[in-house]
């Protein structure tokens, strides 16, 4: 048995900051942004807005693309670092939103590479046979936590969520194999200090602080590391690729990896220039929008490749169904 995907969905907020509406209030331009990251624009929930909210209405539509209810669901998994809440996690706030009785629900912490850590979560349980239909989310809203006169980082995120629905099929498709990683000695190079229990108070700062050089190279050097590996425990190369949706962070990153794969650009799905980097929600909502754009079709091998805080990074390869 593989875990198979058979509904997808996203939701992103309505209100959209463009890089000229930055440029008004921090010393920066269109064409700097552009050039240095690929991103035009980004959506940024509203004060009233919480990760949850975003993840019930993609986690709605990815059931709906499955033709099953919630009372379908054995478990929900929810990739993010930005809950609601330290606790009840997201996921077991979507368990109740959804009345998803049977279903079991837990959140997962791996930052933009939250997605990737939640689906190769999900498709061991399926794999096990211990479980059959299995809701899998990516969800953040991350411009909560930004300090929008740091030019360095409020320049790059997002609010999104998208999700998935697996369940367990025997006739071929599915997720084929999963790698991850972490380097937690890097851990400090991408961080939100204040708020965690070990400064529950916030005397340092609650905004994310990141070094963007050395968070850079290690993005380059472990999207490419977890595309080869990942075929590779699949016993599939980089020419067997009809797509890969990598992480939606940066245009450089991505060219970079593919120029240097020598995958064609035309394999590669980016929307970041629309989105921004929206952290766990930036691989599913990249693929709920290739499914509706026609990108993806039966029997095609997609590869989905992410990295980001703790610092971690994961991939999975899919033969589509």
């Amino acid at each position: 048995m593989r875990a198979t995907i058979i509904g997808v969905g996203s939701c992103v907020p309505e209100k959209i900051v463009t890089n000229d509406d930055l440029a008004k209030s921090i010393e920066t331009s269109d064409e700097w942004i552009r050039t240095r990251t690929g991103i035009k624009e980004r959506r940024v929930a509203d004060d009233g807005t919480s990760t949850s909210d975003l993840a019930i209405v993609a986690a709605e539509k990815a059931l709906k693309s499955a033709k099953l209810s919630p009372e379908d669901l054995d478990l929900i998994i929810v990739g993010t670092t930005s809950p609601d809440y330290l606790f009840p996690s997201v996921a077991c706030l979507l368990q109740n939103k959804l009345e998803a009785k049977k279903a079991a629900a837990f959140d997962v912490s791996a930052a933009c590479s939250g997605f990737n850590y939640a689906l190769t979560v999900a498709s061991s349980f399926i794999e096990n046979g211990t479980h059959k239909n299995i809701l899998v989310v990516g969800a953040d809203t991350l411009t909560k936590y930004l300090n929008w006169k740091d030019r360095g980082t409020c320049i790059l995120f997002g609010d999104g969520a998208g999700a998935v629905v697996l369940t367990a099929s025997d006739d071929g498709s599915g997720i084929l194999s999963n790698w991850l990683k972490a380097e937690g000695r890097l851990g400090d190079r991408l961080i939100m200090p204040g708020g965690g229990s070990r400064d529950p108070e916030q005397k340092n700062t609650r905004f994310i602080t990141m070094d963007g050089k050395e968070v850079f190279k290690f993005a380059v050097r472990v999207l490419e590391e977890s595309i080869y590996e990942s075929l590779k425990a699949a016993n599939l190369s980089v020419k067997d690729i009809d797509l890969l949706i990598p992480h939606q962070a940066n245009d450089r990153i991505i060219n970079h990896v593919i120029k240097k794969m020598g995958l064609p650009k035309e394999k590669v799905y980016v929307n970041l220039q629309k989105y921004g980097n929206t952290s766990a929600a930036s691989i599913p909502l990249a693929l709920d929008e290739a499914v509706s754009d026609g990108k993806i079709n039966k029997g095609n091998i997609v590869v989905l490749a992410g990295f980001g805080a703790g610092l971690t990074a994961g991939a999975n390869v899919i033969k589509w169904r």
